[in-house]
């Protein structure tokens, strides 16, 4: 059985594992170098300071894979859109793990007042799994960047696929600023 849980501190070994063989063998992370346990905490921490959501699934006590939320971008007009990002133990994937931790990380980051959010799937053709999965939580594609990244000796992809949150761009958020008045 998968239970979905807020991740803690003594997860970090776990998703520092999980996340050094996706930086070295895949291409869903642009990233070249896998950072160690202390920069990992270091983003956990601010993650989690920052009032973003950041989940762990656990099997038999094992921590399975994990998922977070975080800055879809930092300028303040994007307070609102957060962008997901999923990892799943290699030994645990295709066994439903990322649907329910996509899942749950739509329903906290809804929870905390996010209305947008965007996947960035590096190498849509070799991620299928991230698309199809994306798509299955109601994500729409909006398009794909062509060669916009370089690793193990080729150009990358990069697809964004999105949905909304909660009420989404139906209403304004609570603490939305006024809209400016009209220019005479």
């Amino acid at each position: 059985m998968t239970v979905i849980r807020p991740a803690i501190p003594a997860d970090v070994p776990a998703i520092t594992r999980i996340y050094a063989e996706a930086v070295r063998t895949g291409t869903a992370s642009f990233e070249l170098d896998p950072p160690d346990e202390a920069e990992m905490a270091a983003r956990m921490h601010a993650l989690l300071s920052g009032g973003f959501p950041y989940l762990a699934a656990e099997i038999n006590g094992a921590l399975a894979g994990y998922a977070y939320a975080g800055h879809y971008r930092t300028r303040p007009a994007f307070r609102f859109t957060v962008e997901d990002s999923i990892y799943i133990a290699p030994a645990m994937q295709r066994r439903g793990i990322g649907r329910a931790l996509l899942a749950a990380l739509i329903e906290d980051s809804a929870r905390r007042g996010f209305r947008q959010m965007v996947a960035v799937i590096g190498d849509p053709e070799r991620q299928q799994p991230s698309v199809v999965l994306h798509q299955a939580a109601g994500f729409r594609r909006l398009c794909v960047l062509d060669d916009i990244g370089f690793k193990h000796g080729r150009w990358l992809d990069s697809m964004l696929m999105q949905r909304a949150l909660g009420e989404g761009a139906a209403s304004a958020p609570a603490d939305a600023e006024p809209a400016c008045p009209p220019s005479p």
